[in-house]
């Protein structure tokens, strides 16, 4: 491995250990950050000549005319620029990866759905051989909706390398540590925290501990971003201080390497005769970044009845409709359940946005059976779902004193979109077909000649 160089301009976290990462802190700010000083140019963007010998080269998220709110791009002072690689790209296997509008034939019907956790497999997968999506929706071709993916990841990727064309992947880790090696910077997370790597950034991901599993949604649509909080006010939900982005540090390697290319739902490679992970230096606002969810501060009832399930949202992909979001990314965390007189689980209902599921660690109070760490859940558009019967009669029942759901850490992709189930998703061996059942013990309780309930 190639050693790592890194130090910063401004705020940084501490260093993670001596081959550990260092952060910045903040969403949306503009940093700058060198691994070697005066690497930055002072006062220019794209001086005649960079010192170190470096090249520029910017990186935009967003077009050039995008009102300077949503502009994003950052510089880049790397010893090679990118458009150095060698040959012509070729397409390869995509193996299990799909994107949207593809659609495969099934004989799945509609209807809710759950699966069990993917076991990890024996066989040495990567990030890239081991992503296995489970529904996609909307259009990549719009630059609109999502896919939601399961990646199971037993062996690093060595000299290869990968970045997405179609969209910004958030990463959720749920078994084991990951590395993510960017453009940018290093970036770990582990069981509780998610990254962010954007469109067209270029990294590489190493297992830590040993096989890992984790959940990740493609976004093909606006950028993710903090929610208005509207009434809420100015503190709570995702603090924008907890958002960590990666100090600059680089690898000088003169060795070949793969570059592979996600590019309208195909996967392309080409060869590169040096490390591509070589930015000595940056600085702008269209980073990678990391988020520990622990640190989300919810907010909830503190009388009775309880809000609609979005004061739990982390981040959003904005639309074109007011409102209406592209992706809600939501948690479900620790927290204080106290509302008087309310059924406190969430409540049965039929939704115009589809929710792909899933959970971290620990147990789910409305589905204490059945759903398990690893495992996945879809309740599509328009299709009705809620509390299995067990949580309902629990919920229904119990005195209502105030008390702390801990250990538990479940989320939700939220999509205006319909989620449409993958070959993969509907033949895979943990999918429940009994799930439907665990709201068959509703029975009738309506009573005409009894008011009381």
């Amino acid at each position: 491995m190639d050693e790592l160089v890194s130090s910063t301009i401004g705020l940084a976290r501490p260093a993670h250990g001596p081959a550990g990462p260092d952060y910045m802190s903040g969403f949306g700010n503009t940093f700058e950050t060198e691994a070697l000083p005066g690497a930055l140019p002072v006062g220019r963007n794209s001086p005649q000549k960079v010192n170190y010998g470096l090249y520029a080269e910017q990186l935009s998220g967003s077009p050039f005319t995008a009102p300077q709110a949503s502009n994003q791009r950052s510089w880049l002072y790397r010893i090679r620029p990118a458009v150095r690689h060698t040959g012509r790209f070729e397409k390869i296997d995509r193996a299990l990866m799909r994107t949207a509008p593809e659609r495969e034939d099934g004989e799945l019907p509609i209807g809710q759905l759950r699966w069990g956790p993917p076991p990890l497999p024996s066989a040495a997968l990567t990030f890239i051989t081991g992503l296995r999506t489970m529904t996609t929706a909307g259009d990549c071709e719009t630059m609109a909706g999502m896919a939601a993916h399961v990646a199971l990841v037993t062996a690093p990727m060595v000299r290869e390398h990968f970045y997405n064309a179609d969209g910004e992947m958030l990463v959720v880790a749920q078994h084991n540590r990951l590395r993510f090696r960017t453009e940018f910077g290093v970036i770990e997370i582990e069981p509780g925290e998610v990254c962010v790597i954007p469109r067209g950034v270029i990294f590489r991901v190493e297992p830590i501990g040993g096989a890992a599993r984790a959940y990740v949604c493609e976004n093909y649509g606006g950028g993710f971003t903090l929610p208005d909080r509207g009434p809420i006010g100015a503190n709570c939900l995702a603090n924008p201080r907890d958002f960590l982005t990666p100090v600059a540090s680089y690898e000088d390697g003169d060795a070949p390497h793969t570059l592979i290319v996600k590019w309208g739902g195909e996967l392309y490679r080409t060869r590169v005769q040096h490390s591509p992970i070589d930015v000595v230096a940056w600085h702008g606002n269209y980073y990678p970044y990391k988020y520990d969810l622990r640190r989300f501060a919810p907010v909830g009832a503190i009388s009775f009845d309880h809000p609609d399930p979005s004061i739990f949202t982390v981040m959003t992909s904005p639309s074109e409709t007011a409102g209406t979001a592209n992706i809600d990314f939501v948690i479900f965390p620790e927290r204080w359940a106290v509302a008087e007189n309310t059924f406190r689980p969430p409540w049965y209902h039929r939704n115009i946005m589809s929710e792909f599921m899933g959970l971290v660690y620990g147990v789910y109070d409305a589905k204490p059976e059945g759903f398990v760490p690893g495992g996945m859940s879809l309740h599509n558009q328009m299709l009705p779902h809620g509390p299995d019967s067990d949580a309902f009669g629990h919920a229904s029942s119990v005195e209502l004193q105030p008390v702390k759901l801990t250990n538990t850490l479940a989320f939700m992709f939220e999509t205006r979109f319909r989620q449409r189930v993958t070959k993969y998703a509907a033949e895979l061996d943990t999918l429940q077909d009994d799930y439907i059942d665990c709201w068959s013990g509703l029975a009738k309780r309506f009573n005409p000649g009894r008011r009381e309930p």
